[in-house]
């Protein structure tokens, strides 16, 4: 019986022993004497709640290790996740109110907003946050300047460049086809008209300056191909530009020239439709054929082709005046008259002028000399001599004294011009003739072939 009670007894002793071996009673094998030493010198301090950072990590330091990490006095250094930025203070501590230190939050960062571009927007993933993409976009009319795409970055910036839309498209502007026209007849040029080309900006539709190149719609062109070219420009200075031709062309008959010993003045540019040439020949040739010739729309030329044939006067006529009206339009007349040859003024006179042929010819002047007193009295035109008769009546028609040296000066149309009592000089004569108003058009055709004494 005795034996009984003190292996129970043994038993009791065990099972107590037992029930001290849990964590933290000293008696565990899982723990050291400097921990169960640790357990039970911190029994009765403050612990507080343990740190929970969304977005973020404590790293937190006590005086007794890491196992006891939320006792009074420790320190626990806040971080937040990349992307977050922290609000409070960097480290929280355990005070004695079992409380810490502060309170902290790690906040998603947020860059600045971004700007709207003038004539253009953009769209976002996720607003201004950290990792939001932005992408940026235009109005019709309008390119993108700078990064399409932008991210938010962790230094709370946007990725790239700023962005910008900026009218690179140039304004539209049309012009009209080719303008082709045939002058008028007689006409050089072509009155050319078109509806002036209205430009169009695809951006903001509105137009700065229009420059045209060439001659307005309206003008007169003459002859050949023209360039015209509008040039618009919008608010961006971005031009447009568009060409097209005016065509110009002149009807043209063959080219005529002059008839040999004779002269031909045209008008216009000379074998253009409608143009009108008109022939004449030089002293001592008469014209023969058509006298103006015009160029048809058939670019034929109406009339005979003309020529021009030596002058043959006829001095046997009965009359003075049929034999002027030969000159008429024609050749100026030098009558001078003598009552004998051996006048002295008369033969001075006809020794001036004999040097002095190719000026007369060159003015268009015959020469005619009446000499003697009638009845015996003769006439004479070059080599051809006039009869008697003819003769007086031409003295008597023009009023010419039969007994005294006179020189009378007749221009084209048989008007009495100017008469000399006494011999003149060529220069004399030919300052006269000079001044005649036919004989300035005489002149500068003249000039134009190139025809001159020496």
């Amino acid at each position: 019986m005795g034996s009984c009670w003190l292996r129970l007894a043994a038993l009791l002793a065990l099972g107590a022993r037992a029930s001290l071996e849990y964590e933290g009673s000293g008696y565990s094998p899982l723990e050291d004497d400097e921990d169960v030493y640790a357990r039970n010198r911190y029994k009765e301090t403050p612990w507080c709640s343990p740190i929970k950072v969304k977005h973020g990590y404590a790293n937190c330091r006590t005086p007794q290790g890491e196992y006891y990490k939320n006792v009074l006095g420790t320190r626990c250094d806040i971080r937040c996740q990349k992307g977050y930025e922290l609000h409070g203070p960097h480290q929280l501590i355990c005070q004695s109110s079992k409380r810490w230190s502060g309170k902290v939050l790690c906040k998603q960062k947020r860059c600045p907003t971004l700007s709207m571009p003038t004539n253009g927007g953009f769209k976002c993933l996720d607003g201004a946050y950290f990792g939001s993409r932005c992408e940026y976009y235009c109005s019709p009319g309008y390119q993108l300047k700078g990064d399409r795409i932008v991210t938010c970055m962790d230094n709370k910036v946007w990725s790239g460049r700023p962005a910008a839309c900026i009218d690179t498209e140039p304004p539209r502007i049309q012009c009209p086809s080719v303008k082709e026209k045939t002058a008028e007849p007689n006409k050089l040029t072509a009155r050319v008209f078109w509806d002036t080309p209205e430009g169009r900006d695809t951006a903001d539709g509105i137009l700065t300056d229009v420059i045209l190149k060439g001659l307005p719609p309206g003008s007169h062109f003459p002859e050949g191909d023209h360039k015209i070219q509008y040039t618009v420009y919008d608010r961006a200075e971005n031009k447009g530009t568009c060409k097209f031709l005016v065509k110009v062309r002149v009807r043209r008959c063959v080219k005529l020239n002059a008839p040999d010993n004779g002269y031909i003045k045209c008008s216009g540019d000379g074998n253009n439709y409608g143009a009108t040439c008109e022939f004449s020949c030089i002293g001592g040739y008469e014209l023969q054929g058509s006298p103006a010739r015009v160029c048809q729309y058939n670019l034929g030329w109406s009339g005979v082709e003309p020529t021009c044939a030596p002058m043959n006067i006829n001095v046997n006529v009965r009359t003075a005046a049929a034999l002027l009206d030969q000159f008429y339009e024609k050749r100026r007349l030098l009558i001078i008259s003598t009552p004998t040859a051996a006048n002295f003024f008369y033969r001075m006179q006809l020794g001036m002028l004999q040097p002095a042929q190719c000026g007369l010819d060159l003015r268009h002047v015959t020469v005619v000399e009446l000499v003697g007193v009638f009845p015996a009295q003769i006439g004479r035109i070059g080599v051809k001599l006039l009869p008697p008769s003819l003769a007086l009546q031409l003295r008597l028609l023009l009023r010419i004294p039969h007994y005294n040296f006179n020189i009378v000066v007749m221009d084209k149309h048989g008007m009495d011009k100017e008469r000399y009592p006494f011999p003149a000089t060529p220069a004399e004569l030919f300052a006269l003739i000079d001044k005649f108003p036919l004989r300035k058009d005489e002149m500068k055709l003249q000039a134009e072939i190139g025809q001159s004494c020496p």
